[in-house]
Order: C-alpha cells, then structure tokens, then sequence
C-alpha cells in the first residue's frame, strides 16, 4: 500500500507542474487557452495573474515532491500537510471557479490522503 500511495503522490505531483506549465508558460498559448477555454484578449489581460497562480502549483508540486524524498514518518506528515492544501485549493476552485476543478484537483487530493493514511 506504501508503494501505491507514493505514486498516487507522485503522480499529484506531475500534475501540479503541468498546472504549473500551463499557468505561467503556457497560459496566453493556444494549449493554455484550449484548457482554460479562454480568448486570447483574456489570456493577455490575465498572463501575471495566472503566472502567480502556477507558482502556487509549483509550490504545491515542491512539497509533495520533498515528502516522497523524506520517506518515513517526516516524509509522511509533508505528504498529508501539502495533500491537504491540494485538496482545500480543489474544494475552493470548485466552488468558486468551475466544478471541474473538484474532480481535476480535489478527488484526486482526497484519494492521495486516503491511501497515505492507509500505508
């Protein structure tokens, strides 16, 4: 079960980066656009803010990825500390942005404590 919940971890945490790439490279591109559903006026009205908001993810990725590389009980309490501020910036995004942040961020959150907590 440890393995399992390391690469659930793990994967969370690709999955910020790309949030990250997307967020502050990618943003104003026609990829970032698509995946946000934004114009392009938007996008470049927009570019500092979502820059901000992927430094955030990086963060986010940072943290999960310092936990899988502690190991044991410390690495442990950084991997449920930082699985929970994915899940609260899921629940947030969800209900204050669009619902599919709850099934993209959140769900995924919540499955990743569930299963470290097992281990």
């Amino acid at each position: 079960m440890p393995m399992l919940a390391n690469l659930v971890v793990a994967i969370i945490a690709l999955m910020h980066v790309w949030f990250l790439i997307l967020e502050m490279v990618l943003w104003d591109k026609p990829t970032g656009r698509r995946a946000f559903g934004t114009s392009a006026e938007y996008a470049a009205q927009t570019k500092v803010l979502a820059a901000n908001q992927g430094l955030y993810n990086g963060f986010l990725a940072a943290g999960l990825i310092w936990g899988l590389v502690l190991g044991g009980a410390e690495g442990t309490h950084v991997k449920l500390f930082f699985l929970v501020c994915v899940l609260v910036a899921g629940l947030y995004g969800g209900f204050t942005a669009t619902r599919k942040v709850l099934w993209i961020q959140g769900l995924p959150a919540l499955v990743g404590i569930a299963l470290v907590l097992a281990a």
